[in-house]
């Protein structure tokens, strides 16, 4: 027997799979991983097929060395998948399988975990028989005592009745009372998270007509769904109750969240539903357990997983039910290599896999919405929230007003007075400003010099310390002291414009001293659990105010809310991106869905400097429709996406010259591509090599050569042509191709 293995190097030169022998008496099959000898070396590879029958010279295939697991790690649904994933990318095969599996897998880092274990092999009677006879050491005595209830105990909680108790069991084993055992012992995640009582299965009429279109899909061959309904109404009800179904199906359901942040809520959520059959995969994990959750999904133990984009890869059996909750959320793009759109992948693998596909999201991103609407997506509508209640009563404030009033702070004094109001009442207030740290940029008054990243085109933001105050950037981390004198005209007249985060607690401290504020923002949320410890001080009532970035303003649900104000509701507006108006309205809408979700009316007070931005007032209403019909109206005649694709190459290096010489030369072959395919010149609106947003970022320096194509079949093959255009190699230089990048800046 040979198999045919896919060597994990990320190489076209061995993209394609090599013919190895597989020894008598070895068993493998298809998805395993195993290791082989590779010129000199040995390599890891994955099986990809078995055959009786080669058409290479026998004394030139080599033998497979051994298998890494007895298990297959990748089943075949998800190697179709990741070869989908390969054509599309365009990208060497291994490349996406890694993504198929915990990294720390690769190389042998990560081992099962194992603890030493002691268990009876005697009778009950005659282990307490023995231990009454036992004078000469207490310590055998009371550990036989323990043992007597006939259960596998832990080395480890026998020390916590027993001081040093080895000598003790070991002279126990020797003597035939006892086994001691290595025991499998699993990492899981999660576990302390508060994991609230399953209320019943009981929904809203509204949440019963969604649910009833969904439930035959999921019993048949599958279908796609975009949920939309407005923030409270319950979507998460209905893809619970849809899971439910799922399990008592025999089949198994991935759901996906934009943020960590969100996992902790989800997790205790569904493991108050369903138990320990629901897992947690996402990169804040410990790669232990990463691994053993994995492991987990992989054995069928865990059929509900719930994680951010890189779970849709959970190699669960019998796949019933994908959801994509938030699904309007960037975060689900990678832009990490291979890059790929996890609602992408999630659709092909539920189309794949005859499952159930649902996206859910108050506000539905532009390009689902107007597919929803074309009739590739059933379109299921929530317009009322859960017990009728009420959408929270908005204002928005001018703050050019206040300005001209003598108000300089950051908080309004509406705001201020709306949350003297919450906190004397009991409540708790959430304030969104979407930028962490405590000033935005640094600046001199006397000749406009702003403090910039030596690494990167953009201003450094001001972050207080406990001692002394830092400068950081938010892109690659640099951090340096503020200069006293300007490094341009030697002035003294060094300011701090704007505000962030910790500028706005600051805030909140001065003039509402004693409150318990906490922060949710990059800078808090580092390390194992940052987002949930953080959430769980809120849930639990001993902190009042959550001031965060754009973290907190989707998903969570906190009864206790009544107050949400948003600092500065037009700061993502004016963005070079044509998205912009589009994330200003979800970030909006999301955040201010936040406020009166229990018994007491919500209150959202929306500080701008625009007010009269119709963008402001569509998300006051929460008014998506008109949004979305003024929205699509502007990317009609404006020829953005979903009507265009947005296609670019982006050059990356350290030398200047070279990054223009390099979008130089792509520039100068898509001219020639194009001018030899004269249906291609059709579909080209717009050709471009200029720099991005951002001209130099983590030392290098960029160049982007933009191309606007109609969407067409023509497009598709230009697309084709680039993608592989890009692959060719350049000195010291990096080149990526994006279609409809998430960001253009």
């Amino acid at each position: 027997m040979f198999c045919q293995v896919i060597i994990d190097i990320v190489h076209e030169n061995v993209a394609s799979p090599f013919t190895y022998r597989i020894p008598e008496g070895m068993i493998l099959e298809p998805g395993q991983r195993v290791s082989v000898p590779f010129g000199r070396m040995r390599k890891e590879g994955i099986v990809l097929q078995l055959t009786d029958e080669c058409t290479i010279d026998s004394s030139r295939i080599r033998n497979v060395i051994s298998p890494l697991e007895d298990y297959a790690a990748i089943p075949p649904e998800l190697i179709s998948l990741a070869e989908q994933m390969a054509r599309d990318a365009h990208c060497p095969l291994a490349e996406t399988l890694r993504l198929m599996l915990p990294a720390q897998m690769r190389g042998g880092r990560i081992h099962v975990k194992t603890e030493r274990t002691a268990k009876l092999v005697i009778t009950k009677d005659e282990a307490l028989d023995a231990a009454d006879r036992e004078k000469r050491s207490p310590k055998r005595a009371e550990l036989l005592r323990i043992l007597s209830d006939g259960a596998v105990h832990t080395v480890k909680d026998l020390s916590a009745a027993v001081k040093d108790p080895g000598s003790a069991l070991k002279k126990l084993a020797e003597d035939g009372m006892i086994q001691l055992a290595d025991e499998e012992c699993l990492r899981i995640p999660g576990s302390a998270y508060e994991q609230p009582e399953d209320p019943g299965f009981t929904l809203t009429a509204g949440q019963e007509e969604a649910l009833e279109e969904i439930l035959p899909c999921l019993r048949g061959k599958g279908g796609k769904f975009l949920l939309h309904g407005v923030t409270g109404s319950g979507k998460t009800e209905v893809f619970m109750a849809a899971v439910r179904q799922v399990l008592r199906l025999g089949k198994s359901a991935i759901i996906l969240v934009p943020e960590i942040a969100l996992t902790p809520q989800m997790v205790s959520w569904f493991r108050g539903r369903f138990g320990q059959v629901a897992a947690v995969i996402h990169s804040r994990l410990s790669p232990g357990e990463r691994f053993d959750e994995w492991r987990r999904i992989r054995r069928g133990e865990a059929r509900v997983v719930i994680g951010a984009r890189s779970a849709v890869f959970s190699p669960v059996r019998n796949l019933g039910l994908i959801v994509v909750d938030e699904e309007h959320e960037s975060t689900y793009f990678s832009d990490h290599h291979p890059r790929y759109d996890a609602r992408e992948v999630a659709g092909a693998r539920c189309e794949q896999e005859n499952a159930t596909l649902i996206l859910a999201s108050a506000t539905p991103s532009i390009l689902s919405f107007a597919r929803a609407r074309r009739g590739d997506y059933m379109l299921l509508e929530m317009p009322r929230r859960v017990k009728d209640r009420p959408l929270p009563e908005v204002e928005i404030v001018d703050m050019r007003e206040e300005l001209e009033n003598g108000n300089r702070t950051v908080l309004s004094g509406k705001l201020r007075k709306a949350l003297k109001d919450c906190i004397r009442h009991g409540e708790q207030a959430m304030l969104l400003m979407n930028r962490r740290g405590y000033n935005s940029f640094v600046s001199c008054r006397s000749c406009g010099y702003v403090v910039k990243c030596p690494n990167c085109d953009v201003s450094m933001t001001y972050h207080m310390a406990e001692t002394d105050g830092l400068l950081q950037c938010h892109y690659c981390g640099h951090t340096m002291q503020p200069p006293a004198v300007c490094p341009e005209c030697g002035g003294k007249y060094i300011r701090y414009f704007g505000a962030g985060t910790q500028k706005v607690e600051e805030e909140i401290r001065k003039f509402l001293p004693g409150t318990r504020t906490v922060r949710m923002d990059y800078d808090t949320t580092g390390g194992k659990d940052g987002h949930g410890k953080i959430l769980e001080e809120f849930r639990s009532g001993r902190a009042s105010i959550l001031i965060g970035t754009q973290m907190i303003a989707k998903g969570l649900d906190f009864p206790a809310v009544t107050l949400v104000g948003v600092i500065a509701a037009d700061m993502t507006l004016n963005l070079p991106d044509y998205r912009s108006r589009e994330r200003t309205f979800q970030l909006l809408t999301q955040v201010a869905g936040r406020a009166g979700r229990g018994e007491k009316p919500g209150r959202v007070i929306i500080q701008t400097y625009k007010p009269e931005d119709p963008v402001i007032g569509y998300a006051a209403g929460q008014d998506y429709r008109s949004f979305f019909e003024d929205e699509f109206r502007r990317r009609r005649h404006g020829l953005y996406p979903p009507f265009t694709l947005l296609a670019r190459f982006l050059v990356e290096s350290v030398s200047e010259e070279k990054a223009a010489a390099t979008a130089d030369d792509l520039e100068r072959q898509t001219r020639n591509l194009i001018g030899a395919h004269p249906e291609w010149s059709k579909k080209l609106l717009l050709l471009s090599n200029d720099t991005p947003g951002v001209k130099v970022l983590r030392g290098k320096n960029r160049r982007q050569v933009l191309m606007k194509l109609l969407v067409s079949r023509e497009a598709d093959e230009m697309i084709a042509a680039m993608t592989e255009l890009s692959r060719e190699p350049y000195d010291n230089t990096e080149v990526w191709f994006e279609v409809n990048p998430t960001s253009m800046i």
